[in-house]
This record gives C-alpha cells, structure tokens and sequence, in this order.
C-alpha cells in the first residue's frame, strides 16, 4: 500500500497532572529527541512540528476540594480542552496529527475531538489498563485511569470536553491485562470490545487486528490512543505504571502495520513514556519505531 500523502503534525502536550508519578511531562521531548519528525520524513512523509501545547507543572496545581476524587481534574481538563481545539484545527487544515504525553489524560482532548472529524469515527485503545474507572470506583483518584469512562460520560465535569460522547460500538480495547475491581465489572458490562492480553496470546495479533477492524468496518477514519505500558517492561521500561506480560515488540509493530494498511488512521497519541525510568531513552526510541509503522514504514 502507497503511503498516504496527507501532511502530518506533531504536537507535544509536557502534561503528568493525570498521575502521581512525575516524569511523563517529559515525554514528548525525550520522543521527538529520538528522531520522531526525522524518522517519519525519511519515509516519505511531509512532517511539522506545532510545539507544545502549554500544560502547568504539579507544583502550580494544588489538590482542590471541589475536584473531588479526581485529582487536579479542573487543570487537567483546561489543558485538554486546548488539545481538543488544536486537533478541531488540523482538522479543518486537513492534516493528519501526533500527540505526544504526557500521561494518557491528554487523550481527553484528542478524542473527544477526533470524533468530529467525519460522521463515523473508530477508536484503538492499545494500554495495560482500560482507563475506565470513575470518581466512584478509582482507587486513586489519578484521572489518567478515568479517560474511556469520561469521553464516555460516565464522569461528571469537568471531565467532559466537546460535544460529542464515544459510544461502546466506536472504540477496541488492546493489550489489556491490569483492571481494577470495580472497573473490571463496569467495562465487562459496558459493550465495549476489549481484546486482553489472553486473547493476544491464544489468537495471534493479526487475529486480533482482524477482528478489531471488522468491528469498526463501517468507520471512515481511526483515531489509535497507544499507551507504551501496552509493551512488555522488558521492550518499554521506561513508563510509569509497568505490568510484566505485555506486548512483544513484533506484536507491536504487527498491529501499526495492520492498522496502516487499512488506511484509516488519521491521528495517534504516543503517551506514557517517563525518561526517569527509561534505560538510555530506549522507550522513547521503541515509540518512534511504532509511529513510523503506524504511518508507512515498510520491510519491503
């Protein structure tokens, strides 16, 4: 399959509000200084660089009352709400994007406003976790583990951006293998699909591919959320939330290609990955690899 002409644009969102580990604000530099915008030219793509979208440092956010059990909730979602508005201009300049975490509640912004870019829009949620807990049901109030939950509406505000909600149908889940108790029995009786490690395991992940695409077959464009704690801590150690038994490198790689030959993605969160924890940016390196999958690269 050719490569897709539309230009591409990266965008950095230096964000670890969502979490309680720091580090991951510093994601985005530690990715583009693995060579993202070079590596992605290099296949023939035409690649910009939008910068940063500006995001507070945890020292600048007190934990406020009214947040309730979502920690620094109001600051997070005044961040996403600028991504949600960067995404609605690319959009309209009929680019394709990259957002670079930062922790996983950047994706706030980027799907919610994914969802406006044509009448039927697919998700793939590559993560350890399913991110679907709410205030009622999280353990730790972090609001990286509420994404799917509030895109979904099931959180109150302020974590609601846009106007469109993600309904059960628009979105697969990939690599899932770390739930928590009550999160577990609200995404089993949510209608989401969600593929486990197990199913990776006793399918084969161009099984699993297949079938997430046929579930999404009637979309027009596909927006893929990867959270780099989706891969084995021994490929990608440098993330914040690690979970033994994830993805292999060549599983990884298989899903981008699958997901690129089907033509459809049109925007990409790479999250997660913490430079502190990393062995010499390695897990940075391993997102560029996968990006460059995502948008063309080929063996032959």
């Amino acid at each position: 399959m050719s490569i897709n002409p539309t230009p591409l644009r990266i965008y950095g969102v230096p964000m670890d509000l969502g979490q309680q580990r720091r580090g991951v604000d510093m994601g985005p530099s530690a990715i583009r200084y693995a060579g993202l915008q070079k590596r992605l030219e290099q296949i023939g793509l035409t690649v910009s660089d939008g910068g940063n979208i500006s995001a507070p440092g945890i020292e600048e956010v007190p934990d406020m009352p009214t947040d309730g059990r979502m920690r620094h909730a109001r600051a997070i979602a005044a961040v996403c709400q600028n991504i949600h508005n960067t995404m609605l201009d690319t959009i309209r300049a009929r680019e394709r994007a990259i957002f670079l975490g930062g922790d996983h509640s950047i994706a706030l912004g980027s799907i919610s406003a994914a969802l406006c870019r044509a009448e039927k829009v697919g998700v793939i949620w590559v993560d350890t976790h399913g991110d679907f807990n709410t205030p009622e049901t999280t353990p730790s109030g972090n609001v990286h583990g509420m994404v799917v939950a509030a895109l979904m509406g099931r959180c109150p505000p302020p974590l609601q951006i846009g106007e469109r909600q993600l309904r059960p149908d628009q979105i697969v889940m990939i690599g899932i293998r770390d739930l928590d108790a009550e999160e577990r029995i609200a995404l089993r009786d949510s209608g989401i699909k969600v593929m486990t490690m197990r199913d990776v395991d006793e399918a084969g992940m161009a099984n699993v591919v297949r079938a997430a695409l046929r579930i999404l077959g009637n979309v027009d464009s596909i927006h893929v959320s990867f959270d780099m704690d989706s891969l084995d801590p021994s490929v990608a150690p440098g993330v914040g939330t690690p979970v033994s038994g994830g993805l292999t490198i060549r599983e990884a790689h298989l899903l981008m290609e699958m997901l690129a030959d089907d033509g459809r993605v049109c925007s990409l969160d790479l999250v997660e990955v913490n430079p502190i924890l990393d062995d010499r940016n390695r897990t940075a390196e391993v997102a560029v690899e996968l990006a460059a999958s995502l948008f063309g690269q080929r063996i032959l």
